[in-house]
């Protein structure tokens, strides 16, 4: 897991990762209308570490499942390693997630049936990767993360942190582009959260990963390389913090 991850051939190091442009996110209902994002403009460059912070209803984690093309929005656009995922089909959408993508949630989302390897593997086995090939990647994501002792336990068998660094892994397994984790230590105690947030940042910047965090916890958010505030659907600021950043 130590291995830089390439570019694609239809980027370069220069080009972002994700660009949203004056993206804009409705939600309508029973006559009800809320304007949830109002004009982003955000790029997220390979290899930064990004926080979005913000009060709670101010849009972060509507923000991240929309750069994540996980979430449709009513206008603008956002570009996945260059492609417009508008234009893409619902099939192409989840290819492109697939390679170029990894998500880490509050709530770990492992299957309760499946082993830590098995878990962590899911997303080679999607691309169809020799089983082998994939269980020798998932064993290596999970020492990674310390947990090389834990590979046949199940989700039932682990601790929070434990669950949730192999949600960490399963992130990272394919080495994506990016990392979007939305509060991903919000279910843990400090003293854990703190131990897997800096897991995470450690993973990332080893493979050359982004990672966009959205967080409540501003310490945590101190310790990436730029930090955003969203206030009612817009970014307000945006603070470069790489030259001050603690290390992990």
């Amino acid at each position: 897991m130590t291995k830089p991850r390439q570019t694609s051939a239809a980027t370069t190091p220069f080009d972002p990762v994700i660009a949203a442009r004056a993206v804009v996110k409705n939600y309508g209902e029973d006559g009800l209308f809320v304007e949830v994002l109002k004009g982003i403009d955000l790029e997220v460059h390979h290899g930064e570490i990004l926080a979005v912070t913000g009060a709670s209803g101010s849009g972060k984690s509507t923000l991240l499942h929309c750069l994540g093309g996980l979430d449709g929005i009513n206008s603008g656009s956002i570009a996945i390693n260059g492609r417009d995922v508008a234009k893409l089909t619902e099939t192409e959408r989840g290819l492109l997630r697939n390679q170029a993508l990894g998500f880490v949630y509050q709530f770990h989302h492992l299957l309760p049936e499946f082993s830590a390897m098995d878990n962590v593997a899911m997303p080679l086995a999607i691309r169809r990767e020799a089983p082998d090939v994939r269980r020798a990647r998932a064993v290596e994501a999970l020492s990674a993360v310390g947990l090389g002792h834990r590979v046949m336990h199940f989700p039932g068998e682990l601790s929070g942190g434990e669950r949730q660094r192999t949600a960490i892994a399963r992130a990272i397994v394919t080495q994506p582009a990016c990392v979007l984790a939305d509060e991903p230590t919000g279910n843990l105690d400090r003293e854990t959260a703190h131990a897997v947030f800096n897991q995470l940042l450690t993973l990332a910047r080893q493979v050359g990963t982004a990672v966009v965090i959205v967080t409540h916890d501003i310490e945590l958010a101190a310790r990436c390389d730029r930090v955003l505030r969203l206030v009612d659907g817009k970014i307000r600021d945006g603070v470069r913090l790489a030259s001050t950043r603690q290390s992990v």
